[in-house]
């Protein structure tokens, strides 16, 4: 059992290795144009190493995007079951959607891989059905009370504004700043404040 535990252990290891090299990997080559050979050996391992985890480049980005957006979305359920009122809550889901705006290697990424799926229907498929699946688990995980309202039926427009100013931050940044950027989702979101 011991050895069972030290196996997992090292496995789990690789895995986390082999996810902060491909992060670094794709965010400066592209999902598309990233070679496993380099995301290998930027983790210090082999490209055997990385079909002992992964069988495929895809298959990786899935292991990876899964773990993101577990770690994500467990801490905004955390946050939320802290706030204490509606209001606090939708402004804890406001400033959760701010902040991750912020992270534009991320969601280029996602954006990125978002095209690259559109071209391979299987991929696609497979995407939708790990988002879907993602806003299932945090609408049971996360007791009905502790979302606003508004949030349930809104959600995708919040999706596609933040992906649309990201990607206009990242193409053109003197178009729309940091700031500009804070301010058009805050409004955003006041928008859809119950009144």
């Amino acid at each position: 059992m011991a050895i069972q535990n030290k196996h997992q252990e090292k496995s789990e290891a690789t895995r986390a290795k082999l996810f902060r090299a491909a992060l670094r990997v794709f965010s400066r080559d592209g999902f598309e144009a990233a070679r496993i050979e380099d995301i290998a050996a930027k983790a210090g391992f082999t490209r055997g190493a990385f079909y002992a985890h992964f069988p495929s480049k895809e298959d990786l980005f899935f292991a990876l995007l899964e773990d993101e957006l577990r770690k994500r979305s467990d801490s905004m359920l955390r946050a939320l079951k802290q706030a204490p009122t509606p209001e606090a809550r939708l402004d804890t889901f406001r400033e959760y959607y701010v902040t991750h705006a912020s992270d534009q290697a991320w969601v280029l990424l996602i954006l990125e891989f978002k095209l690259y799926a559109f071209r391979h229907r299987n991929i696609r498929a497979r995407l939708v059905r790990r988002f879907r699946d993602l806003r299932e688990r945090i609408r049971w995980e996360g007791p009905q009370e502790l979302w606003p309202e508004t949030m349930s039926s809104d959600k995708p427009l919040l999706i596609a504004a933040l992906s649309g100013m990201v990607l206009q931050r990242a193409y053109d940044p003197d178009s729309l700043s940091e700031a500009d950027l804070d301010s058009l989702l805050r409004r955003l979101f006041d928008l859809l404040r119950p009144h």
